[in-house]
């Protein structure tokens, strides 16, 4: 059996790109799978992307900010080298049999593929990355996992698994752009591609996390790993004490670099997580109150509901109400 396509490699020649775009995909991911293409253009002054944009039946793509993106229909595509995929809400109605089989017919053509946001739900789906490692959006991974077993789900922020490429959000895919490029073309082109947006890459290995704590390169990296920590541990929460061993530190001193680099102390900053965590679910699932708080670590349902309303000033009922988040995942 021929080797599947690996587009990671050293290789000077250009890429027939295809940017398959979904209604509802973040804005945001749109830029990141793009944007590296045309700056990596022009800092090289070579046409190393030549891409075009298609959509799932030909009708323009509603972006989450109201942009919409043009292109023919993902089944008139004959060819390409790579594929690129980007999509974010509504997974399972995009995943209709139709597309799946383009998806097939381009895997089978020798075609790289590189799926961003909830794009890996759409290779899924069509059954493609069965026994591969893969990574969707952070707040998609459990059912990501759940749905698709034959998948080696990871919380990385993005997987290498040729001839597929998968990512998280905005910013994974920006570092998953830029090692392709560092790869095919070189890293001082990477380099020179992630200074055009004044972009620092996230070290590789790093997961992805709900914490939103700006990246700040000054911060000790035991730091960086007891933050890493708590938001992989959001629903079963660990003691201070035990963060502190698995970071090789004391107590004490956790505290101190946490009161110098984060601002606020360990356990205030782990409850500001598992809180943001349970606003998220609250806002962009119909789980019940009391399983957003166990799902967020709280061992009782008043404990939650006291917690969230002095975080938030209203109960998780209130907040309900009065949202109007259209988004829904997948």
């Amino acid at each position: 059996m021929k080797p599947a396509r690996d587009l990671f490699l050293p290789d000077p020649k250009p890429l027939d790109t295809v940017v398959l775009v979904l209604d509802q995909s973040n804005t945001l991911s749109f830029a990141a799978a793009t944007d590296p293409m045309r700056a990596a253009n022009r800092k090289s002054g070579a046409p190393l992307f030549r891409w075009r944009f298609a959509t799932a039946e030909g009708t323009a793509a509603r972006l989450t900010t109201g942009l919409t993106v043009e292109g023919p229909p993902i089944a008139s595509i004959e060819a390409c080298d790579l594929l690129i995929v980007v999509a974010g809400f509504n997974l399972l109605n995009h995943a209709t049999p139709r597309l799946s089989a383009s998806l097939r017919r381009l895997k089978n053509q020798d075609t790289g593929i590189i799926a961003i946001d909830g794009g890996p739900w759409l290779l899924a789906s069509a059954g493609l990355l069965n026994g591969h490692p893969a990574t969707t959006h952070w707040e998609d991974l459990d059912e990501f996992a759940s749905r698709f077993p034959e998948v080696e789900t990871r919380r990385d922020r993005y997987c290498l698994s040729p001839p597929f490429a998968t990512s998280g959000g905005a910013s994974p895919a920006i570092d998953l752009m830029l090692h392709l490029i560092a790869n095919r073309w070189g890293g001082d082109l990477a380099r020179r591609t992630a200074g055009a947006f004044l972009y620092d890459p996230v070290p590789e290995g790093r997961w992805q996390t709900p914490s939103s704590l700006p990246r700040d390169p000054r911060r000790p990296p035991v730091v960086t790993q007891a933050l890493d920590l708590m938001a992989q541990t959001l629903a079963d929460p660990l003691p201070i004490q035990e963060v502190a061993e698995q970071t090789n530190q004391s107590p004490r001193r956790l505290e101190q670099l946490f009161a110098q680099h984060v601002g606020q102390p360990p356990q205030s900053y782990y409850l500001h997580l598992r809180l943001t965590e349970a606003h998220r679910l609250a806002t962009d699932t119909p789980m019940t109150v009391r399983d957003i708080g166990f799902a967020t670590g709280f061992a009782s349902l008043s404990s939650f509901s006291r917690a969230f309303k002095a975080q938030f000033g209203l109960s998780v009922s209130r907040l309900r109400r009065g949202s109007h988040n259209e988004d829904e995942r997948p």
